[in-house]
C-alpha cells in the first residue's frame, strides 16, 4: 500500500493562501544543480557570506509581553521559480536581508528542492515552491520584527499557523513507505495517563533539527494530541538561527542554553545560566500542573557519526541531566512517568561533522525512511534497587534508559538501512506503519 499524497496530507493548508503555481518548467524539475543563483548575495571579495555568531541572542522578554506574529505576505504575486528569485534579491537589495542570511537560504532552496524532486509526488515541485516561498515569509518577517521567544513558549497557531508550516515543509522529505514506529501501542497508553492528569517525560536522543516535526508527521494519524502538545527541551541555536527560527515558533518550547555552547561568550555564561533558571522553574510550575508530555534529549545535542567509521549512533546520555528531569518529574506532586525514546532521521538533515561555535550551518538535505520507537517506562525504584549509592543509582538509572533507545534504534537502523522493514521487529520492539 503507498504512502497517502503529500498533497492529501498537507489537508490543502499550503496552497490555500496562494494562487495557483505554475508547473516546473521542463529544465527545472530533475535539476543536475540547483538554478537559484544570485551573485548579488555574495560578499564583496566573492565567497561566501560570512556567518554571525550570535551573541546577544536572548530567549525571554524584558517585558514578559506576548508577541503578535502577522503580516501580509510580500510573494502572493509569485507564481514561478523566477520570480521567486527576484523577490528575493530585492529584499537583499533593500537591506530587508542580511546577506549571510540570504547566502543560506540560497543553499537551503537548492538542496530541499533537490530532495522533495526525488519523492515521486507529482506535485513535488508545486510543494516544494510554495514551501520555501512560506518559509521566506516567515524569514522575511523575522528580519523587519525579530521574535522573543519566553521561556516557555507556546506554539502559534493563529493568525499564522506555524505548527502546521513545519508539517508541511518536513512532509515532502519522509519516505513514508520506508518509515516505521515502534511499539504504537506505547503511546496510546501515555495518551490514557496523560488524560489522567498524569505527566510524560519522553529520554531521547536527538538526531536533526527536524526530530519534532519527525515526531509529529510519525504520529498524526494515531495519536494526534501527543503529535500537537508535546513540549520540548530546545537549545538556543533553534530560537536564534534565522532559518530556524519560524519552525521553533511552531513548537511548544521550554527554552535553554546548551552546556555545549554556555562557554562560547564567556561575558554571556551569567546570563545564560540565568535564563536557564527561569527556564527550569517554568518546566516544574508545567509538572505541577500535570497532564504535560515533554521531550528532553539528556545527550545535550545532537547524534554525530563516529569519525573514524562513519557510523550513527545515539550519543550517551548526560547521567545528571536524567537525574535533574527525574527529581522535577519526582518533586511536582503529580504521578510522572519517564519513557526511552529512539529517533532514527539523521539522513533527512544532518548536522555539521563537528559542534559549530556559529550560528547559520549550512544544511544538507535528502528524502529517506525515517523511524520513531518508544519502549515501555523504565521505572527508577525497580532499576536502581541494588544500587550501592546516589551516585551509583543515577547512573544505573541513565544507563537503563540510554541502552533501551540504543536496542530500539539498532531495530530501527535494520528496518530501514538494511531494508528489512517490520520483519525487523523483536518481542520488545513491534515496528508498524500507522499511517498505512
Amino acid at each position: 500500500m503507498q504512502a497517502p499524497p503529500l498533497a492529501a496530507l498537507a489537508g490543502g493548508a499550503w496552497a490555500s493562501h496562494r494562487p495557483a503555481i505554475l508547473a516546473a518548467p521542463a529544465g527545472l524539475r530533475r535539476p543536475r544543480r540547483c538554478a537559484l543563483r544570485l551573485p548579488a548575495w555574495r560578499a564583496a571579495g566573492g565567497g561566501r557570506a560570512p556567518r554571525l555568531p550570535v551573541k546577544g541572542a536572548v530567549l525571554a522578554s524584558d517585558t514578559g509581553a506576548d508577541e503578535e506574529v502577522a503580516g501580509p505576505s510580500p510573494l502572493l504575486d509569485v507564481r514561478s521559480e523566477q520570480e521567486f528569485v527576484l523577490r528575493v534579491r530585492k529584499e537583499v537589495e533593500r537591506g530587508k536581508l542580511r546577506p549571510d542570511v540570504a547566502d543560506n537560504f540560497e543553499n537551503l532552496y537548492c538542496n530541499y528542492k533537490n530532495a522533495v524532486l526525488q519523492n515521486g509526488d507529482p506535485n513535488a515541485y508545486q510543494i516544494m515552491l510554495s514551501n520555501m516561498m512560506d518559509l521566506f515569509d516567515r524569514v522575511l518577517l523575522d528580519a523587519e520584527n525579530p521574535f522573543t521567544f519566553q521561556p516557555y513558549h507556546k506554539a502559534i497557531r493563529e493568525p499564522f499557523d506555524y505548527y502546521t508550516f513545519g508539517q508541511n515543509y518536513i512532509r515532502p522529505l519522509v519516505d513514508f513507505r520506508n518509515s516505521y514506529v515502534g511499539n504504537i501501542s506505547v503511546f496510546s497508553d501515555m495518551e490514557k495517563q496523560l488524560r489522567q492528569g498524569h505527566n510524560v517525560v519522553l529520554m531521547s536522543n536527538h538526531q536533526t533539527e527536524a526530530d519534532p516535526a519527525v515526531i509529529a508527521l510519525s504520529l498524526e494519524r494515531s495519536n494526534p494530541w501527543i503529535s500537537e502538545n508535546i513540549v520540548y527541551v530546545a537549545g538556543d541555536r533553534v530560537l536564534t538561527d534565522p532559518l530556524c527560527k519560524p519552525f521553533s515558533m511552531g513548537r511548544n518550547l521550554l527554552c535553554v542554553y546548551s552546556k555545549k555552547h554556555m562557554n562560547d561568550f564567556p561575558e554571556l555564561i551569567e546570563m545564560k545560566r540565568r535564563a536557564n533558571t527561569r527556564s527550569l522553574k517554568e518546566m516544574a510550575l508545567l509538572l505541577r500542573g500535570g497532564s504535560h508530555i515533554i521531550w528532553i534529549a539528556p545527550s545535550g545535542g545532537r547524534d554525530r557519526p563516529d569519525p573514524l567509521t562513519g557510523e550513527w549512533h545515539p550519543a550517551p546520555f548526560d547521567a545528571s541531566a536524567v537525574d535533574n528531569m527525574r527529581r522535577l518529574l519526582e518533586h511536582s506532586g503529580v504521578p510522572g512517568h519517564i519513557y526511552p525514546l529512539s529517533l532514527l532521521c539523521y539522513e533527512i538533515m544532518p548536522p555539521p561533522q563537528q559542534i559549530e561555535k556559529e550560528i547559520g550551518e549550512q544544511r544538507v538535505i535528502s528524502f529517506h525512511g525515517v523511524g520513531l520507537s518508544v519502549a515501555e517506562e523504565i521505572k527508577y525504584g525497580d532499576v536502581t534497587a541494588q544500587s550501592q549509592n546516589a551516585d551509583e543509582a543515577r547512573g544505573n538509572f541513565s544507563e537503563a534508559l540510554y541502552s533501551s533507545v540504543v536496542d530500539q534504534y539498532n531495530v530501527l537502523k535494520s528496518a530501514i538501512f538494511r531494508d528489512r522493514g517490520a520483519v525487523s521487529s523483536n518481542p520488545a520492539i513491534s515496528l508498524s506503519q500507522p499511517w498505512r
